[in-house]
Parts: C-alpha cells; structure tokens; sequence
C-alpha cells in the first residue's frame, strides 16, 4: 500500500500551476473564471476544491484535465507545459495519465457494468482487469448487471472503476457524490479514498460539502477564480465517519 504522502512534500510535483488565468467573452461580458491561480499537485494527494458555484473549481478542473485551455500562465504536468501543448500531446495526456468521474455517470444502458469499463481497457497502454477494477469499488459481483439493474451509487461506483481501469496518474471528480442520498455517497467516497490509498493516484475532488474536506490531504478554498484559502487537516477522515 503506498505511503500516504508527507507535508512538505520531498517529490517534484505532479502538476505545477504559475499564473493560470481564464477569460471567457470580451468587453461587457468577459468573464474572469481564473484569475493568476498559483498550485502545486503531488503524486498521491486527495485534495478536496470547495467554493461557491462560479468561483473556479470545475473551470480549474478541467485544466487539469487538459479540457480547457488557459488564456495565461503555464500548467507543468512533470515537464510538460499542457498550456502550449499540441492537440496530440493533450489527447494522449487525457487517454494515458487522467481518469475523469463527474455526477452523471455516463453509462452505455447496452452494456454490462464489465463492458463498460471494457470500452477503456481496450484502448488503455496497461489497464488492470475490468473485473480487478469493479472488485476495488466493491461491485465484483455485480459485473454481469445492465445500468438499469443498479442503484445510483452502484452506478457510480462502475463510472469510478471505468476511470481507474486504465491506472491513471490522476483521477479527477467533479462532484461524484452531488446526485446521491448521504449514504450512498458515503460508499461512493469511500471508493474513491480506496483508490486513492491503494493505487496512489493523485486524487483532486469538487464538492459544494464542505464536509467531504475531511477526508483530504488538503482543502483548497475558492473564490472569484483564486485560491483563497488553504487547509491541510490533521488527520484524514474515514468516508464512513462522515456526516452531513
């Protein structure tokens, strides 16, 4: 099991953030949705981006994810500035380094919950076993079952092992837990930190509960495209521990 990283960090960054800035629009309608973020990322990490909605979190999650494109500044995966990047630099950055999670699952009905997570080993350089996969998030006897056979979290849970089957470097989430009851998100978490601890990926969550923050290895405040604030709690929480 991967050592859970130490604070400072003696390791190079996985991500290295200097000036990231993003505009939308011009003149009357520009929009500033971030605004010179300064950010290092390490390798095993959870890190947990709250704010307001409009203050930045999923504008800089999808910069992480090379998404989005800033208007300014760099953004060094190891020694790659994704800011410059060419397209088939970016793409094969997405398909071999970052597993995405968002609230909507994104399941094809069609397909077993083992061929869902299928679509990505196949294109993967050195996938785990879809079924490996979907034991890590606790559904390895639920392989064979349509999306319409499981509950949200369920559902959920294969949208995680979809996006860690392939071993990312990074898994990014963005609100994994906004369309579910408390103790189904709970579960949801709970795989997530399980990854997290296990594979050591480095993990950076969106959520509006500020709750959720207790788990991480630090918490990240945004507001009106900064970093505002930052915590790094004393202890990392176990998902069953929370409650909101």
């Amino acid at each position: 099991m991967p050592a859970a990283p130490s604070f400072p960090p003696t390791n190079p960054p996985v991500f290295r953030a200097r000036g990231l800035t993003k505009t939308y629009g011009s003149g009357d309608t520009l929009v500033q949705a971030l605004s010179g973020v300064d950010l290092d990322l390490f390798a095993g990490e959870m890190v947990v981006l709250l704010g307001p909605s409009g203050s930045g979190k999923s504008t800089l999650l999808n910069h992480l994810g090379a998404l989005d494109l800033p208007s300014s500044g760099s953004l060094l995966f190891e020694n790659t500035d994704l800011a410059t990047a060419s397209d088939s630099v970016l793409t094969q950055f997405r398909r071999d380094h970052v597993g995405f999670v968002f609230q909507l699952y994104n399941l094809i009905p069609s397909l077993t919950a083992r061929e869902n997570v299928e679509l990505i080993t196949s294109i993967a350089h050195h996938p785990m076993a879809p079924e490996k996969a979907l034991a890590l998030v606790g559904l390895g006897d639920r392989m064979n079952h349509f999306p319409s056979q499981l509950s949200g979290g369920q559902q959920q849970r294969v949208a995680i092992a979809r996006a860690i089957a392939k071993r990312p470097d990074i898994l990014l989430c963005d609100e994994p837990t906004g369309a579910l009851d408390v103790n189904t998100g709970i579960t949801v978490l709970d795989a997530i930190a399980r990854i997290n601890r296990e594979l050591g990926t480095l993990t950076i969550i969106i959520t509006h509960n500020a709750v959720i923050g207790a788990m991480a290895d630090r918490v990240l405040h945004l507001f009106d495209g900064k970093i505002v604030r930052e915590e790094r709690p004393a202890t990392r929480c176990e998902a069953s521990a929370l409650q909101w």
